[in-house]
């Protein structure tokens, strides 16, 4: 993965969920509370979020096949997506359903010290998560907003347990209110309405992923600064006079596919064009590393025959 950094927040927030979930169960075998259930049940969602986001960074280390002789890079990128799917489905749903329940059918809270202590602690373990996702995402960060980075990020792993830290340190505030305007007014419908609150905010931070993921898996391109980069690199000035066009690709956070069409000499040899392509591969990979796999097609450019076409980025016999 990126990065251990990447690897150390995945297991600083399987830790902490694990722990909180055991603690926040407990709570509610104790008080009845459907805010302390719910919550319960988003730490156990988070909990196989993160592990799913391991299961992907290892499998996407497999070596490309025959069947995929691009790899698995991807695979980061569709665990990604379940992760989505299951903090809707039984993070959100679940504490949608649950708050309705406890809406209509009400009760009082038994034994209230034992949420408030639960979410307490839980406030202090996912504080201590969320500030090592942070830390680590601030070393890719750059001059990015947060908001730019987790739209922007091409490794999931980090934007995933940002947006889960922080919507879990959101859904404990708001069950600390359900518990607490429970206990003032002697009334369970608040419980109720604090879980309601944390299912749909669960569900807005599943539909948020679900959105950047599926970007990543329908293929993104590279960054404008990456883009410049390559642009820069590929042409010469000698050999290789002018960059005709260019796609890129993302095949993984870490991997990315370079194909253009770039100009030569009219008068070139096969041995010096074949030259021109190589010393321009280096080029590229010495600028963006990650470029890995690179595709350069030669061609002859004339100006003034591209400019009376309908895309001067053509060259006559380019297509």
């Amino acid at each position: 993965m990126s990065a251990s950094g990447g690897t150390k927040a995945i297991v600083a927030a399987l830790g902490a969920n694990l722990a909180i979930a055991a603690a926040k169960f407990v709570a509610f075998a104790f008080s009845g509370s459907s805010s302390m259930l719910a919550e319960g049940v988003h730490s156990i969602a988070d909990s196989g979020n993160q592990g799913l986001l391991l299961l992907g960074g290892k499998k996407a280390k497999r070596a490309a096949t025959e069947e995929h002789p691009f790899g698995y890079g991807r695979e980061r990128y569709v665990y990604g997506f379940l992760v989505s799917i299951v903090l809707f489905t039984i993070g959100g749903v679940f504490a949608l359903y649950e708050g309705y329940e406890k809406i209509h059918e009400p009760h009082a809270l038994e034994n209230w010290y034992w949420p408030v202590g639960v979410l307490l602690f839980a406030v202090v373990a996912e504080g201590l998560s969320f500030r090592t996702a942070m830390k680590e995402s601030n070393e890719l960060r750059g001059k990015q907003s947060w908001a730019q980075f987790i739209r922007r990020a091409k490794a999931p792993e980090l934007p995933v347990v940002l947006l889960e830290d922080f919507g879990a340190l959101i859904g404990l505030v708001l069950a600390l209110c359900g518990v607490g305007l429970t206990l003032i007014t002697g009334d369970g419908i608040w419980d109720g309405i604090g879980t309601m609150c944390i299912g749909a905010l669960l569900v807005l931070i599943a539909l948020v992923l679900a959105a950047e993921t599926k970007s990543l898996l329908l293929g993104e391109a590279a960054g404008a600064e990456q883009v410049a980069k390559i642009r820069e690199a590929v042409v010469d000035g000698d050999t290789v006079t002018r960059l005709i066009h260019m796609r890129t690709l993302h095949l993984g956070p870490e991997e990315l596919l370079v194909a253009a069409k770039i100009a030569v000499a009219h008068d070139d040899t096969a041995r010096e064009v074949a030259d021109a392509i190589n010393a321009a591969e280096e080029r590229i990979r010495a600028a963006v590393p990650i470029a890995r796999v690179i595709y350069l097609e030669p061609d002859i450019y004339d100006e003034a025959v591209a400019a009376a076409g309908a895309d001067p980025e053509k060259s006559p016999g380019g297509r």
